[in-house]
């Protein structure tokens, strides 16, 4: 069996498929590619430890570069890690719904030739 995670919803509980909101509308942290963000990683991360690193030097103006690293991470370091696990992720999981059931699986290898996610709801 591939299914990662199921989720029901609980018992009672009415959904409305027309008004739920889907994975593809959540909030999206991943880079085009790995490298580019491990590249954006590298910049965060160099600016906050530049600037700490740099006080006993320059003085506390440099301290003014580590607020440019949340530029780099999108919003923090814990954005910029739930965007490294988006961005692998990214075409080789495939999410499916049906009966108020949803499963995280792998993707076809269809999927994994267009590079782009998948994501099939029930009708």
């Amino acid at each position: 069996m591939n299914a990662v995670n199921t989720v029901k919803p609980a018992q009672g509980a009415h959904t409305d498929r027309a008004t739920a909101p889907s994975a593809a509308t959540g909030t999206n942290f991943a880079s085009a590619s790995v490298p580019r963000h491990l590249a954006r990683g590298a910049i965060g991360f160099g600016l906050i430890i530049g600037s700490i690193a740099l006080v006993p030097v320059a003085g506390p103006a440099t301290l003014l570069a580590a607020p440019l690293a949340l530029i780099a991470f999108r919003g923090c370091p814990t954005c910029w890690m739930v965007g490294l696990a988006q961005t692998i992720s990214r075409g080789r999981l495939e999410r499916r719904c049906a009966d108020g059931v949803c499963t995280l699986t792998k993707a076809h290898p269809a999927a994994k030739a267009t590079d782009e996610p998948t994501v099939r709801h029930a009708a």
